[in-house]
């Protein structure tokens, strides 16, 4: 049985900056190479998880030609083996570190 993995589309997949309600920014340099090498390990189920219209986001990913790498778009948390979003802390179990990582906490494309 396959593991799932959820992957967030805003600032993961695409070059996100800002949102834009009607608009999905370009596709980020190799996200397409990355998803290709998930899909040869033939170990994991891709299900793309956005709070976008879905609409919108499956058009996105077929214009992309990504689409065949997910099994569905969804807004819903799923239980899953990993999620991969920009905007997370890992919590390794220590409140204390985690509020400190909270507190210093930036998105990648901020910095």
């Amino acid at each position: 049985m396959k593991k799932t993995i959820m992957i967030d589309l805003d600032g993961v997949l695409n070059n996100y900056t800002k949102y834009e309600e009607n608009y999905i920014p370009e596709i980020k340099s190799g996200a397409r190479e990355f998803l290709e090498e998930l899909n040869k390990l033939n170990k994991y189920e891709l299900v793309l998880f956005t709070t976008r219209n879905s609409e919108l986001a499956k058009n996105w990913l077929k214009q992309k030609n990504i689409d065949k790498f997910f099994k569905e778009v969804t807004n819903i948390k799923k239980p899953a083996y990993l999620y991969i979003d920009d905007r997370t802390v890992k919590f390794n179990g220590d409140f204390k570190e985690t509020l400190e990582d909270i507190e210093k906490f930036s998105v990648y494309w901020k910095k």
